[in-house]
This record gives structure tokens, sequence and C-alpha cells, in this order.
């Protein structure tokens, strides 16, 4: 696995105090039930578009600016982020991160009930200082729009990955898209990934190779995240992020397949 994409609970308690932690849970769990040491919270809900027509989409410059500053997190700075629900919001506000130019990102493998199995948990709310946070245009972007979807539906070296649950998949699919969950890449027991070797068989084996051109897809880019934050994780280097999902490609009367 690529450490500077995931990294384990033990890494980073003997990081606490060098990193910037962030908690995307709800106020009400961050504060009641207890975060990790040092961590500041910012919910799911303050870093997705609040706009009605572009649901789940990205917040923007100056929210996002004004986020991450706010609770003292420069663009040079090394942050992990971490949920309760297996990575997968987590991996939201990673993603986001990136998109924004930011470079040094880690997903807490597990979440924070894993966490709390043999590490300490606080309810001291830290009061950070604030500071300019300033968006950056990233290297190169995931991002992909409906055009290329439509060109990967026909082309033997692309794979359409549908990251949501096999009944929704039944219901109405991209066409040629291969299904897999993205709960499938999660272990029960530690709520955190599986093994890469695991990984590997269950992506290798849908057809999810290192050699293809890869996109993924969901209904508002939420689940394909985590699966994003997995593939890098493994070394996967020709990604496509459709951000619009199936709410833009429904809203553009997309072509479904049914099984």
């Amino acid at each position: 696995m690529n450490e500077n994409v995931v990294v384990s609970a033990d890494w980073l308690a003997e990081r606490l105090d060098d990193i910037h932690i962030v908690d995307v849970r709800d106020a009400w769990e961050y504060e009641g039930i207890g975060h990790l040491p040092g961590a500041v919270n910012i919910p799911f809900d303050e870093f997705r578009s609040a706009d009605a027509d572009d649901a789940g989409m990205l917040p923007g410059v100056e929210t996002w600016s004004e986020l991450l500053g706010n609770v003292g997190i420069s663009e040079d700075d090394t942050v992990v982020a971490y949920d309760d629900m297996h990575g997968v919001f987590a991996a939201r506000f990673l993603v986001t991160a990136e998109l924004y130019g930011h470079e040094a990102l880690h997903l807490l493998d597990g979440d924070f009930s894993a966490w709390q199995r043999d590490h300490e948990t606080t309810n001291n709310v830290p009061s950070p200082t604030p500071v300019s946070y300033d968006v950056r245009e990233p290297e190169s972007s995931p991002l992909v729009a409906r055009e290329e979807v439509e060109a990967a539906i026909d082309d033997p070296d692309a794979v359409l990955v549908d990251t949501r649950d096999p009944d929704e998949f039944a219901e109405g699919h991209l066409p040629s898209a291969i299904n897999v969950d993205w709960l499938d890449l999660v272990d029960d027991e530690s709520r955190g990934l599986k093994s890469p070797d695991e990984l590997r068989s269950i992506l290798e084996s849908n057809g999810v190779t290192p050699d293809k051109r890869v996109i993924l897809y969901c209904n508002t880019a939420r689940r394909i995240s985590h699966t994003y934050v997995v593939l890098s994780s493994l070394g996967y280097d020709d990604l496509g992020f459709y951000e619009g999902s199936l709410t833009e490609w429904m809203e553009a009367d997309g072509e479904l397949e049914r099984d």
C-alpha cells in the first residue's frame, strides 16, 4: 500500500503533534462522543455545495478557503481525515482538498470506532489560530466531463466503475459499466481497508486493472471518493473522477442499462 495515501492508526498516533487532523462527522458526534486528540471539526455538510441544482458538488474556492483557514490549516500543511463510516466521508474531504491543490493528504485506515479500540480520544475542543488558506491549481486533475465518460463506454482500454450497491446498479447504470460496491473494499472487523492482496483480487476479477483508464461514478460523487483513494493507494495512476456522476448523467437524459 502507498503510505502517502492511507495511514494506520499507529502511524498517526506517533505524529499527533506534527499533523493536522480533520474530523468530518457532525458536530454533535465530534463534541459529544469525542474525537482524536487535536482534531478539528469540519462536518461533511459544510464542504458540499448547498446549491440545490448542484447538490453534493464542490463547495467553491471561497468557502473552502474559509473552512480550512478558520481551523488553522494552510495549503502546505499535512492533513489526515477520518469519519465513523469506514472513511467514505473523509475520503470525500480529501478528494475535495486535492481538487483545490492540496498535496499532503492522508486517509486514516479505519475510522473513529477503529481508533477507539487502541488509542485515546478526548472531548477537549482545540482553539486553533485562523490562518490564510490559498487555493492552488493542482498539477493535474482527475475530473472528467460527461463527454469523456461517453467516449469510455466503447473504449476497450477504459473501464467504467459503478461504486454503488448491487441493487442500485441493477436498477440502472451507465452502459458497459461494472459494479464494484465501495463497501466490498472494507473489512468489517477492522473497519479499515482489506489487505492489498484482497483489494487487488476484487478489483482485477472485475476487470479493474492498472493498465486501463478507470473512470469512477456513483450518484453524487461521495462513494467514488473512497474508491478513488483506495485505487490511488494501490498505485493506479490513470483515474477519472466523474464528479457529475449519475445526477448529471440522468439530467442530460443519458442512456442507462438495467440488469
